[in-house]
């Protein structure tokens, strides 16, 4: 899509529809993708941001969601979704006591998350876990992945005989602004350290996020899942992905995903919530994804769009959704609503087939089937 290319706008621009493009005429647009696709990695949470969700899975294609849904909010998207959802466990990362959270309410989650179906625990560690433990008052590595805690955790998730997710690492835009005192943050390469061990000592399946955390370097990552065939990916963060995955040669891109095909799993990140539907006046900035239902609608369909376009049409141009870290990285070129160059690649069939499905079916879906 070039920036000049747009059809009937469905609303004002906005940070995830730039260019008011109208989201469902451009599903109809690019048709039924080659198979039903999976989505390994979303954050689906709200009964009626569920509902409208499930409307943009069906326009984009979509069977099935892995969802970090809050427990709070399991039977109302389950509700929701009916049997296109499956579960997993996150801790309360909106607790009002992350103490608890982080430790012994973790346990108690994955026990009862096993119970509703999970057969999965994700753990983020973000760098910038470190600042939120020490704004409140907690030890800074509390979710760093080798905490004693964290060992815990993964113990008594093995004995109930649960697969591994986990969030390392950032983009390197953030190594770059944000995390810039390495003797805090360590550096990105350090944030492999205890992933590596620990991927060796729990042989089961792991699920690194994120393309690992690594898309800018697809040779690191190509070592990363040589030495651990117990590792999978998922291409989950549509604007990190989008920016990154578009740099890459096609030639390139293709040899990667075809060499570990069936251990690259698609995934979006969508996160929805029912506060996006809620449509109140105020104040806009860019930490407001949403405040009506035709955002919310835009917002969630953005990610399947954009990330379609980029794998399967030869289209080229500015991504529709806005990436605020070309702006961090380069505020005198960029504004918050910049967006980098979305490259087409235009996949064969056959990879696209492994990538949106086959990949996730002989992987973490086995693993809930067999487990």
């Amino acid at each position: 899509m070039s920036t000049t290319e747009t059809s009937a706008g469905s609303c004002p621009a906005t940070a995830a529809n730039r260019f008011g493009l109208d989201y469902r005429a451009e599903a109809q647009r690019l048709g039924p993708p080659v198979v039903p696709i999976i989505d390994a990695h979303a954050h689906i949470n709200g009964a009626e941001a569920a509902t409208l969700y499930r409307e943009v899975c069906d326009l984009y294609g979509v069977e099935l969601t892995f969802s970090q849904t809050q427990l709070a909010q399991a039977e109302g998207v389950k509700n929701a979704m009916g049997e296109r959802i499956r579960f997993v466990a996150v801790p309360e990362y909106t607790s009002h006591d992350p103490a608890h959270a982080h430790t012994q309410g973790y346990m108690d989650n994955i026990t009862a998350w096993h119970g509703l179906g999970a057969r999965m625990l994700k753990f983020w560690c973000g760098p910038r876990g470190r600042d939120m433990m020490k704004y409140h008052g907690l030890d800074p590595k509390l979710v760093t992945l080798d905490h004693p805690w964290r060992r815990k955790q993964m113990d008594h998730a093995a004995s109930l005989d649960m697969a591994f997710m986990v969030h390392i690492a950032d983009p390197d835009t953030w190594f770059e602004s944000k995390y810039t005192d390495s003797a805090w943050y360590g550096t990105k390469a350090e944030q492999y350290d205890a992933l590596e061990r620990l991927g060796e000592e729990y042989p089961r399946l792991w699920l690194i996020a994120h393309m690992g955390g690594w898309p800018e370097d697809l040779g690191f990552l190509s070592g990363f899942l040589d030495r651990h065939p117990n590792f999978v990916i998922d291409t989950s963060a549509t604007k990190w992905m989008v920016r990154e995955l578009s740099k890459h040669p096609t030639d390139e891109l293709l040899g990667f995903l075809n060499r570990f095909a069936g251990r690259v799993l698609y995934g979006s990140d969508i996160v929805t919530m029912d506060e996006h539907l809620t449509d109140e006046a105020g104040p806009r900035d860019m930490g407001t994804q949403a405040s009506s239902r035709q955002e919310a609608f835009d917002l969630y369909a953005s990610r399947y769009y954009a990330y379609r376009t980029m794998l399967e049409t030869g289209r080229t141009g500015e991504s529709p959704i806005a990436d605020p870290d070309l702006h961090m990285i380069d505020p005198d070129r960029h504004d918050e609503m910049s967006a980098p160059t979305l490259t087409g690649h235009a996949l064969p069939e056959s990879t696209l087939r492994t990538l949106y499905r086959g990949a996730c079916e002989g992987t973490i879906l086995k693993w809930y089937d067999e487990h």
